[in-house]
């Protein structure tokens, strides 16, 4: 008589703030600094969309290089602004969204460019503020909020989106919007950088979208969805 295999036994999940420790003691992570003023964050992470940081990273350093300020990217032709930004992917989309984004922020900032107000808004308000912006969704305004502000804001992208479903932290159906908040809810403030940073860091190396390399993650144990 052929043996039954035995069932893996789903284990309980770990909270967020186990998965961080347990993430940080694999390989530390670097301190939270300030990168870039929200106007920037927000174009930067605009040009991100659907492509690669190297990518990304090209076509902002051809925007620098080849405009002075922001009026001059608001104010150029559109198809130059294609044209420029055009090793990030997706120009035709982005030149247009990129313009639309930074008009409203010049009428709602005046012409410094000053978004110093957004330091002091309850982190609600600021969140529906960037929100308004044409084309910024959570995980952009909670890039701008971390990133630029150090603000407490939880963005949620592919890999922690994917990563917190396996590992049971939201349920399968969650959307990546609604993952924000509810994530959010589960640890305190002052862990959302390293959460964020950790998650990412472990969906790139480990738990791929394919082929998730389960026999070197050190979740696996309380991974409910592991191998």
């Amino acid at each position: 008589m052929n043996a039954v295999p035995r069932q893996r036994r789903v284990p309980v999940p770990l909270r967020p703030t186990a998965i961080i420790n347990r993430l940080i003691k694999e390989a530390p992570l670097t301190p939270w600094r300030a990168t870039n003023d929200p106007v920037t964050e927000l174009v930067l992470t605009l040009l991100s969309q659907n492509t690669s940081d190297t990518n990304s990273g090209r076509a902002f350093q051809q925007l620098l290089k080849r405009y002075p300020d922001w009026d001059a990217v608001l104010e150029a032709p559109v198809e130059e602004l294609e044209e420029t930004i055009r090793p990030g992917g997706l120009a035709r989309t982005k030149a247009p969204r990129m313009q639309a984004l930074l008009a409203m922020l010049r009428e709602r900032l005046g012409p410094e460019w000053d978004a110093s107000r957004l330091v002091d808004m309850p982190i609600d308000e600021a969140k529906r503020w960037l929100t308004e912006l044409p084309g910024v969704g959570p995980k952009t305004a909670a890039c701008v909020l971390l990133f630029s502000l150090g603000r407490p804001a939880l963005p949620v992208d592919t890999h922690v989106h994917r990563v917190a479903q396996r590992l049971g932290l939201i349920g399968s159906r969650v959307s990546a919007v609604s993952a924000h908040d509810l994530l959010e809810a589960q640890m305190p403030p002052q862990r959302y950088y390293a959460f964020h940073v950790a998650l990412i860091r472990h969906g790139r190396r480990v738990c791929h979208k394919q082929r998730p390399r389960c026999h070197t993650c050190v979740l696996r144990d309380r991974c409910p969805s592991g191998s």
